[in-house]
């Protein structure tokens, strides 16, 4: 079944998502084909942070720093149910249009959901700077890119059109305003970061003949930076 899916590696909902999907898939035995989709929460940030998460959110969204601490362990939680360490102390949210780039080419090889885990575990677990070359690089020598077509589109704007094109279809045609954002055999759509139950809800319906116009549900979500 194929499954469009819009994100950003710097979210963690994201994540559990992904997670979550594969969880459902694998109970429900549906083979998915997974076509990845670029969607920065925030373009406009530096390649690597100064400040620490913590402080960048707590200023995001004007609450305190307990507060942001206390949502950060509650999503930890959220995490650790679905299998991932995420290391929220630690991780340092740069940048990731580079990324998306390297996302792209590892696609366009077959590798695009070795890509995405990747760089979910360097950011979330590992807590590498995601917007840094040598962070990609990393991942791109873990998935087993060719490090010269990966020197090639980190020194070029190589697939800069795919991450704004992905952008362009998730804000203009789609309305997205959080990630993650599934669309299920081009017709049904998702959003957030669903229990595994919804996921095979959605699976057993897509499954089925057409009957009725693409359907569309809301839940935990990245919310997109707004400019």
């Amino acid at each position: 079944m194929r499954v469009d899916i819009w994100s950003d590696v710097v979210c963690p909902f994201c994540y559990i998502g992904k997670k979550r999907l594969e969880a459902a898939a694998k109970d429900a035995g549906v083979e998915l084909e997974v076509f990845w989709h670029s969607y920065q929460l925030d373009p406009e940030a530096p390649v690597r942070q100064e400040v620490s998460n913590t402080e960048r959110l707590a200023q995001k969204y004007g609450r305190s720093i307990a507060e942001v601490e206390e949502m950060q362990r509650n999503i930890a939680e959220m995490a650790k149910s679905e299998g991932i360490e995420f290391n929220w102390e630690g991780a340092n949210s740069g940048n990731t249009f580079n990324a998306h780039r390297l996302i792209h080419l590892a696609q366009s090889k077959g590798l695009g959901n070795e890509a995405k885990e990747a760089l979910f575990f360097s950011y979330m677990t590992q807590g590498l700077a995601i917007g840094e070359r040598e962070t990609l690089e990393d991942v791109a020598a873990r998935i087993g890119l060719n490090p010269v077509e990966v020197d090639d589109l980190l020194d070029s704007d190589a697939f800069a059109e795919f991450v704004k094109y992905d952008e362009e279809v998730a804000r203009d045609q789609l309305k997205v305003t959080g990630v993650p954002f599934f669309v299920f055999d081009q017709r049904i759509a998702l959003a957030g970061a669903q229990p595994k139950e919804v996921f095979l809800q959605v699976l057993e319906k897509a499954s089925q003949p057409v009957t009725q116009a693409a359907e569309q549900c809301t839940d935990d979500s990245c919310n997109i930076e707004e400019k």
